[in-house]
């Protein structure tokens, strides 16, 4: 027996967790970040004071950041390991609510670890406790129960070792990972228990690769073999999976067009003459006018976002649909025949038992022509110049400097669609969008965990103005780290994206724009702000590109530093980028007093009669 105290046993047990996969094992929990308060500094802060180099303590300055930091950590490792994030009782653990949402929503392990009230009653209530009349055993902490994929609260040291391992059973599930939280009274991490010495041996966590079942594969293969305009739409399914190559493999021996979804962008790369490139409301024409067409969709590894669907108005009435997913939820969406298994191996076995059958030359030969129209258009909006910049010249100009090495990191405003579009991956992990939750704030906290799990990779954070002023403080984390990121920071004064969205429903892009109060509204004038400088005060070096030749040699500047740095760059707001043909949903006021907003409803009815709900089975 070892007598540890529980918030010792925690991290000790920690340290020990492995993955294997393949053959290959890695250490589970590459680090902890910890903000420390009263409700955690005495127990897990002494516990990872005195701990071993096994599990690095992280200091973070934002407990919302750090658990996008370990998200993206996760996804850069095909959530193979994670970060585990420690907070005090109270404002600590809520702000992590967030973090938790974003990582659940997007299928990433990561383990959070508040503080919570005394277990013993003994003082309460207690600073930061929630007093609910209800019961003596609610806190703040039970926020955090629907955005976890476990959720449990250890009130005695006897609970610690079946919650423990619970939860490294829901983090290493492949079907069922998400965010998870072990919720630790104060008193009971302080507390001592007499711990068996297996607790605390080298455990390591098979990921499994289950294969499909035979009789969905031949029903699988039947429908595939029938189709005459398949397409396949790989999620990021593909990407965990490390599926990418027999993706490929897939695609070439049948003939398959691919289109990818935000999580799924970069299983194949650019320029692969398959590889149609993004779908859906921020799809590439290409990728959208072989969906409208297809009379199959084979969906690998994709849960179907309303973005990837086009709000259910993408794919002909008459499509049918095989879904290869590791979970039977995912695969049970669109009324889909049901393929559950790894994203490698089902693809291996589909392919297999279609051998022989492969799509016309004139299929394919359509999608290539599709490609290269597509193609041509992005040149033309790579090239655009002025002052200041089009955003698409701004994500041309970082494509190029990311090379094959680069990863771009995103996730809200305007950005998120428009390099969904235009960025010419070079793989899988070329690309890191965060658009299952899309939270404004994730990108700079996000690119720290990508750069952590993958150092040897460059990183370039794109972050508009409006998600820069929510969360930048994780740039002091990257200076004090020593963690090198490239973070373009595109300022247009306000919020591209919904400004356009707000024009286009009636809503007259109210709160969308930044700048002094006028006449009953924000048109007073620009704000003296100035976000370059503060980044410079948030230790980052700083570039002041005025041009499109400036942001070329600024971004070759700062891929060549050793040093975390911002590229600072101004972008026209009112440019858009070239359009997707397809629809998103966003319902607009059915009365209104004003004509644009009449003529926005009015539109909106006829895009409804597209949307299509997809009862039949396959």
């Amino acid at each position: 027996m070892t007598r540890l105290t529980v918030a010792q046993a925690v991290v000790r047990f920690l340290a020990e967790q492995w993955t294997e996969r393949d053959g290959a094992e890695r250490r589970f929990f590459g680090g902890c970040f910890g903000i420390f308060g009263h409700g955690n500094v005495a127990g897990l802060g002494q516990a990872l004071a005195t701990s071993t180099a096994d599990l690095p303590y992280h200091l973070s300055r934002n407990e919302q950041a750090m658990v996008h930091s370990a998200a993206g950590y996760a996804r850069a490792a095909n959530r193979l390991s994670t970060l585990a994030c420690t907070t005090s009782i109270g404002p600590g653990a809520t702000n992590m609510v967030t973090g938790a949402a974003g990582a659940t929503i997007n299928r990433l392990p990561v383990l959070l670890l508040p503080g919570d009230i005394f277990a013993t009653r003994v003082a309460n209530p207690v600073l930061q406790e929630l007093e609910d009349p209800r019961s003596y055993d609610v806190s703040v902490n039970d926020c955090l129960k629907p955005v976890s994929r476990y959720w449990d609260r250890i009130n005695r040291p006897e609970q610690l070792p079946s919650a423990l391992l619970a939860a490294m059973r829901v983090l290493t599930d492949p079907a069922e990972t998400g965010a998870v939280t072990l919720a630790l009274p104060q008193d009971v991490q302080a507390e001592a228990y007499d711990w068996p010495e297996e607790l605390f041996a080298r455990r390591v966590w098979h990921i499994p690769r289950p294969g499909p079942e035979r009789a969905a594969l031949a029903r699988a293969a039947e429908l595939v073999r029938s189709a005459a305009r398949p397409l396949v739409v790989a999620g990021g399914g593909v990407i965990y999976s490390e599926a990418a190559e027999q993706l490929r493999i897939f695609a070439e021996t049948h003939g398959v067009p691919v289109a990818e979804t935000q999580a799924g962008k970069g299983a194949l790369p650019h320029g692969h003459p398959l590889a149609m490139g993004a779908v859906g409301a921020t799809g590439t024409t290409a990728a959208n006018a072989l969906a409208r067409q297809a009379d199959l969709v084979i969906g690998v590894g994709t849960r179907y976002s309303d973005f990837t669907t086009a709000s259910h108005s993408l794919f002909a009435p008459g499509a049918r649909f095989v879904n290869l997913n590791i979970t039977g939820f995912d695969a049970a969406k669109l009324s889909g025949l049901q393929l559950v298994a790894d994203a490698r191996e089902g693809l291996a076995e589909l392919s297999g038992a279609c051998a022989g059958w492969a799509t016309s030359g004139a299929y394919r030969s359509e999608a290539a022509e599709l490609s290269r129209a597509w193609d041509t258009t992005v040149d033309a909006a790579y090239a655009l110049d002025g002052s200041p910049l089009p955003q698409s010249a701004v994500i041309g100009a970082v494509n190029a400097a990311a090379g094959d090495d680069g990863v771009v990191v995103c996730a809200a405003g305007s950005m998120p669609g428009d390099l969904h579009k235009l960025w010419r991956p070079s793989g899988p992990g070329a690309y890191h969008v965060e658009y299952g939750y899309s939270c404004m704030g994730y990108e700079i906290a996000g690119g720290l965990g990508v750069k952590l799990a993958a150092p040897e990779r460059e990183v370039f954070v794109m972050v508009g103005d409006g998600s820069y002023l929510m969360m930048a403080q994780e740039l002091v984390t990257a200076v004090s780290e020593g963690v090198k990121l490239v973070v373009v920071l595109v300022d247009n004064s306000g919020f591209a994206s919904i400004g356009r969205l707000s024009e286009s429903v009636g809503a007259e892009r109210l709160g969308t724009s930044y700048g002094f109060r006028g006449t009953g509204r924000y048109d007073g004038g620009p704000l003296p702000v100035d976000l370059a400088a503060n980044a410079a005060s948030l230790g980052a070096t700083v570039l002041r590109p005025d041009s499109l030749a400036e942001l070329r040699k600024a971004l070759d500047t700062a891929r060549a530093a050793r040093e975390t740095t911002v590229v600072y760059v101004r972008a026209d707001p009112t440019l858009d980028t070239p359009s997707s043909e397809a629809w998103w949903d966003v319902p607009v006021a059915e009365v209104s007093t004003t004509p644009a907003g009449q003529d926005a409803r009015t539109a909106y009815e006829s895009a409804k009669q597209g949307q299509h709900r997809r009862l039949t089975p396959p």
